[in-house]
């Protein structure tokens, strides 16, 4: 394994961080979950992201229980605050000092641990004053509960204003988690820039795609049984957009420049988002140990220019760029 540093921070996270968005506590039994964590802590990954969110809470309690017993101080977990948790009560989301406040302690008590090395904000609140939501965020800090604060889909305007106002209460942003990859490109224009000069790096979600990177989704073919494209619980919607036989195509066109540089579709796909610099780490989930070892494999490859260059002819314009995408794609309300 090798670590970047995290933004403008002396923090040091793996290059590729174990997430358990779609499956713990949702695709896979409890029991898979933990020795998928195992084969994250076997081959050196020390990042772990999650949020409240996720199942409902559930997936913070399955990771929790998954890292009892390893050594705090040689792990770095992340989590999230924004989307409804619990009943849905009127002040059950969003970014509110009462939200912000009762979250953390949740997510704590969840992952059962003192603090949460970086706490981000899931999303931007287009209905709290940013000042309440970062005051909200450096009381957390001063009260030990998170070390570092991010933010997740934010804008390129967002970050700058939002990093400001961090630095004025005595804090910092030094993450953004947005999603980024091969086909998903629309933080290079806009949100990296205005990254790099607020000190902020990428912790990029989904690099393979939803697993379409990974080759296995076949144009004019059904989705193979038991794939993300087929669960109902949420995997099925999120990968859709990638579903056109145009893609799946293009995608069937990077299998001769994987194999030129001995590496798996899914590998190549990983080792593609971190040659971009502003990149600190790539999230990978898991429903097989297996997936686990083969994802780390893209760990410190170096891509050439021209392998590079041809990875760009063989997707062509499936690929998405357009920067509005970050702000078309964020609520325009509190979410219920």
């Amino acid at each position: 394994m090798e670590f970047r540093y995290l933004g403008n921070s002396g923090l040091r996270i793996s290059e590729v961080t174990y997430g358990n968005w779609l499956t713990h506590g949702s695709q896979v039994e409890n029991d898979v979950a933990a020795t998928c964590v195992r084969a994250a802590l076997d081959v050196g990954i020390t990042s772990f992201d999650t949020a409240d969110v996720y199942a409902n809470t559930v997936a913070e309690s399955v990771l929790g229980d998954a890292l009892k017993g390893e050594r705090r101080e040689s792990l770095e977990i992340f989590t999230k605050v924004f989307w409804p948790t619990g009943p849905g009560g009127p002040n059950d989301s969003g970014l509110s000092r009462k939200h912000i406040l009762e979250s953390i302690n949740g997510s704590l008590r969840r992952l059962q641990t003192d603090y949460v090395d970086l706490y981000q904000a899931h999303r931007y609140d287009p209905t709290t004053p940013l000042e309440e939501t970062m005051q909200a965020f450096a009381d957390v800090v001063r009260q030990g509960k998170a070390l570092y604060i991010g933010v997740s889909e934010w804008t390129a305007e967002q970050i700058t204003v939002g990093a400001a106002m961090a630095k004025e209460l005595g804090f910092q942003l030094i993450s953004s988690q947005p999603q980024y990859s091969m086909l998903w490109r629309v933080i290079e224009d806009e949100v990296v820039p205005a990254s790099r000069e607020a000190g902020v790096s990428q912790i990029v979600w989904s690099p393979i795609a939803q697993g379409v990177l990974t080759g296995k989704y076949l144009p004019g073919q059904a989705p193979p049984p038991g794939s993300r494209a087929t669960d109902e619980k949420g995997g099925a919607s999120t990968i859709s957009r990638f579903m056109t036989d145009e893609t799946l195509t293009a995608v069937q066109r990077l299998r001769p420049i994987a194999e030129s540089v001995d590496l798996s579709l899914s590998q190549l796909a990983v080792a593609w988002v971190l040659q971009n610099e502003n990149v600190a780490s790539a999230i990978v989930g898991a429903s097989r140990p297996e997936q686990v070892h083969e994802n780390v494999g893209a760990v410190g490859v170096e891509l050439s220019s021209e392998t590079l260059a041809a990875i760009d002819e063989a997707l062509g314009g499936v690929v998405e760029r357009d920067p509005r995408r970050t702000s078309e794609n964020a609520p325009q309300d509190r979410p219920s």
